[in-house]
């Protein structure tokens, strides 16, 4: 992650409390790296937050960082995960990558973080 890419956060209001924020990107781009072609498809991003909560128009423009990426779907995926439950410090996240048909082949790539593990 950049430092342009920097992932805001704001408290927590309810920390004491488990609940699920569910973020959805339904128009993330990259590019394929093998053919420079775009990569269209949702990024979902859930969550339980401990003592902080992502900033939605940082995590847009941590997104649009990805717009002229080769980067293939496996690594985007994580590479999301881990930079943000490295930002916010979750108890629990998930990313999920659904990537739109190519060659007739759809892809889902999911990814998981507990704080417990």
């Amino acid at each position: 992650m950049s430092e342009s890419d920097t992932i805001e956060l704001f408290n927590n209001p309810r920390p004491e409390r488990n609940y699920r924020i569910a973020i959805r990107c339904p128009e993330f781009t990259s590019v394929c790296p093998k053919t420079g072609q775009p990569d269209f498809g949702e990024i979902l991003i859930e969550y339980c937050p401990d003592r902080h909560c992502i900033e939605l128009k940082s995590l847009k423009f941590y997104l649009q960082g990805y717009r002229n990426k080769g980067i293939f779907y496996e690594a985007l995926t994580n590479d999301v995960l881990d930079d943000l439950s490295g930002a916010c410090k979750p108890r629990w996240m998930k990313v999920t990558a659904r990537f739109t048909p190519r060659g007739g082949i759809t892809t889902d790539v999911v990814a998981e973080y507990n704080a417990q593990s």
